[in-house]
């Protein structure tokens, strides 16, 4: 974790190693604006938003961790991981999904002139994304842009991200390619724009854009989002949430309950043990999953 979680070091939750940021999403949406509006240098920051499906990746890749681990904020794109936080004994105050972040840090740029870049989706979902907050927000300085597929994985495309993204002065950058491609895109661009804040969002460009529906909000409050979305893609998605996710979740609200119940006899009294022995049951699970995760979209 970097900077936000240093200035707050007593607002962490740490699942299965991996540091959350203990914000509600008003609290994400006040750091951020109150750091732009610094005059200082250096105001960006990055936003991780893990769900399930993510940190099984992210306990189970040291590829992955090895960048994202700079992310500045990371909060709980997931009902399970608000519970596993409940169960362990230091809860999370609330899910924060990165679709909610898109929508209420437009609606705070649009009141603080401050511009926004939506970069990623199918080819036209961020022009279409942008048009419609800008008819939502008034004022909302909006651009974005959908590179064509693969183009990141040249030197010559991320050349082009980089200058699309730099020229655009964008204050906020949502980047919505998916886990883990966003992350490393977002990994190269935040050294070279120290003043931009960068948010990954998967497929909240998308949401936004009108191409796929939400969940209704009785199923984001009970858990039941990725339901929806394996209803509306069921090819796609089945093997990732059903045989991957679903074991995993289970692991991990187990593991949290452990983990609270050697706190209380003081066996291990931060967690390390447990945390432990839940990596090594995950790296069980199934060998380490090394195809391209490309297309990968958050879900939460």
């Amino acid at each position: 974790m970097g900077d936000a979680a240093r200035l707050c070091a007593a607002k962490t939750v740490n699942l299965l190693g991996v540091d959350f940021t203990a914000w509600t999403e008003d609290e994400v949406v006040g750091h951020v604006m109150g750091r732009l509006s610094r005059a200082a240098d250096n105001r960006g920051g990055w936003i991780l938003t893990p769900n399930v499906d993510i940190l099984r990746k992210m306990v189970r890749r040291p590829d992955v961790r090895s960048f994202v681990d700079d992310a500045t904020i990371a909060v709980a794109d997931g009902m399970p991981l608000v519970w596993a936080s409940r169960l362990q004994g230091t809860p999370l105050p609330e899910r924060v999904t990165g679709a909610s972040l898109l929508i209420s840090l437009c609606a705070a740029a649009s009141t603080q002139n401050r511009s926004v870049y939506l970069l990623g989706g199918a080819d036209g979902v961020a022009d279409e994304a942008g048009r419609k907050l800008s008819d939502r927000y008034e004022g909302l300085d909006v651009a974005g842009w959908s590179p064509p597929f693969g183009l990141e994985a040249t030197p010559e495309g991320m050349a082009e991200i980089r200058a699309r993204v730099a020229a655009s002065g964008a204050d906020l950058v949502f980047c919505g390619f998916g886990f883990p491609k966003q992350e490393r895109i977002i990994h190269e661009l935040a050294a070279d724009l120290p003043d931009t804040w960068f948010i990954g969002c998967g497929a909240s460009l998308t949401f936004a854009a009108g191409r796929i529906a939400r969940a209704p909000e009785w199923m984001q409050r009970n858990g039941l989002e990725w339901v929806h979305r394996l209803v509306s893609e069921p090819r796609r998605l089945f093997r990732r949430y059903v045989i991957e996710d679903l074991p995993f979740a289970l692991r991990l609200l187990a593991s949290s309950a452990l983990v609270r119940g050697l706190t209380e006899r003081e066996i291990a009294t931060d967690g390390t043990a447990a945390f432990a022995e839940v990596r090594l049951d995950a790296r069980r699970e199934s060998p380490v999953d090394t195809r391209d995760t490309r297309d990968t979209v958050t879900a939460a």
